[in-house]
């Protein structure tokens, strides 16, 4: 363990983030860098807790209190090898992921829990500093050819293990840049997209070939993959997002946040140059219909594009404040929480239906929507019942609809290959990620539905694992997902 007295000693810390009114301006991360001394405190919480359920709590099964210890001593080179056994791309979670861990931390029971998404963050960006990550090329190649076809956290897993196991690997990708969702959905002020290219960097290093403006299933037949590849994995993403048939969808105005935020997104990619001609906030009232990580992505872009004013709304209630009695530790708390961008501004509101969209000349000027009371029926299911006299009608210039993913889209190369669906349109597979059909696997929310990127880098690993025992007989690559996805 650390230090048997830390988490007596110290209180949990996070590093500053930076000022509300200068990140609104820019596109930066927006985290100040966290001094080494505050590290060392908070790598020093990790208590001997016998049992480390964060283990369990991460799907990867990050080794935490191993490198938790490790930087307390200051063994920095010995803990990013430590990290890099589970997690082939900790930049990407320790921005990015919500922390499973952290629920299930020990800790947590009866007080706040360690920090481990910040020291391990700090762990992988020290480790790229000091030049401790160099491509991996493998010992000998094997001559099996493997296609994955899609370039987000779960391709990219599966594309790098398999590589690394002595595999050409080629990975293809619809777009006009590699990442998926890393780079085109998510924020810069979340992920700058530098760390992105530096690991991709990295890989293409390593030998994996990278092919954008490749789109299976529509410039190129599924089917004919199999005949040039000996095992193609389907890392396509839960791409289908879910809208809001109501009256009023058609009228200009109303965007998916997957049309939004991939317009401001391809500007900074290029440098935002130029006038910028996507959607945008500027000078609108904004409604973001949806309380997730998706709706809060969007509240910061409309505040970085100089909204008047932006208000989220979310058909649930709100969450608690700390765990209820039916969530208790180590699953995940489902409690309320503040981002970086709720904390820029804007409205939150809760228990909200929206039941229509009215517009002038074509154009979204009115949102109509009514109160909820949410009960419970003896079955344990939600029951939503409207409140009487709380209808409501809100102006609005700009609606962005961040309600989730239904799935993968349908037809394309899943009908192409004949892959097997379950009842939520997910790709089906067993145990090593292989679908119905031989030498066809899938990982990631193609196969699991709408995730986390950890559950998604975890499902390409596993699928690397099938993939590679499929071609040589054994494997010696680790699975960390066993559970099958339905």
């Amino acid at each position: 363990m650390a230090k048997p007295s830390g988490f007596m000693e110290y209180g949990r810390k996070l590093p500053s983030r930076r000022s509300v009114e200068k990140r609104v301006t820019d596109w930066i991360e927006i985290y100040e860098d966290f001094p080494p001394v505050e590290l060392n405190k908070q790598a020093a919480r990790c208590m001997d807790c016998g049992i480390p359920f964060c283990h369990q709590g991460c799907p990867l099964g990050n080794i935490i209190p191993d490198w938790n210890d490790l930087v307390y001593k200051g063994f920095w080179e010995d803990a990013i090898d430590r990290l890099h056994v589970t997690n082939n791309f900790p930049e990407f979670t320790g921005r990015l992921c919500p922390a499973p861990c952290e629920s299930a931390c020990v800790l947590g029971i009866n007080d706040d829990p360690v920090t481990i998404k910040q020291v391990e963050l700090t762990i992988i960006e020290k480790a790229w500093d000091e030049g401790w990550i160099s491509p991996q090329k493998p010992n000998k190649l094997t001559g099996k050819k493997v296609a994955v076809v899609g370039s987000g956290p779960a391709g990219l897993a599966a594309a790098q293990q398999l590589c690394r196991a002595g595999h050409q690997v080629t990975v293809m990708e619809r777009d006009d840049r590699i990442g998926g969702l890393l780079r085109y959905g998510i924020p810069e002020f979340k992920m700058e997209k530098k760390f992105l290219d530096r690991r991709l960097n990295q890989m293409e290093q390593e030998g994996v070939v990278f092919q954008t403006d490749s789109h299976i299933g529509i410039d190129t037949d599924a089917k004919d993959l199999l005949k040039e590849y000996d095992a193609v994995c389907l890392a396509g993403g839960a791409t289908q997002s879910r809208d809001l048939p109501i009256p009023g969808r058609e009228l200009d105005g109303i965007y998916l946040a997957m049309e939004y935020l991939p317009m401001q997104n391809r500007w900074n990619e290029n440098g935002g140059r130029g006038v910028y001609e996507g959607v945008t906030a500027k000078d609108k009232n904004v409604i973001i219909l949806g309380g997730g990580d998706t709706g809060a992505d969007c509240l910061g872009t409309a505040h970085r594009q100089g909204a008047r004013s932006v208000r989220q709304y979310e058909l649930l209630d709100r969450p608690p404040d700390q765990r209820s009695l039916d969530n208790p530790w180590p699953t995940w708390a489902n409690i309320y929480r503040t981002s970086g961008a709720h904390e820029e501004g804007g409205e939150r509101d809760y228990s909200i239906l929206t039941k229509s969209f009215s517009g002038e000349n074509g154009r979204v000027t009115a949102l109509e929507g009514v109160r909820l009371n949410w009960e419970q029926a003896s079955d344990g299911r939600p029951i939503m019942n409207e409140i009487e006299g709380s209808e409501f009608s809100d102006p609005v210039d700009l609606v962005l609809l961040a309600l989730g993913f239904l799935g993968p889209e349908p037809g394309g190369m899943l009908e192409q290959l004949g892959v097997g669906l379950s009842e939520r349109g997910n790709v089906l597979c067993d145990d090593d990620r292989m679908t119905n059909v031989p030498g066809v696997f899938a990982a990631g929310d193609m196969a699991r539905g709408q995730s986390l990127i950890v559950w998604a880098i975890a499902e390409g690993r596993a699928a690397a694992h099938g993939i590679d025992k499929w071609l040589m007989s054994t494997t010696v690559l680790p699975r960390p997902v066993l559970k099958r996805s339905f």
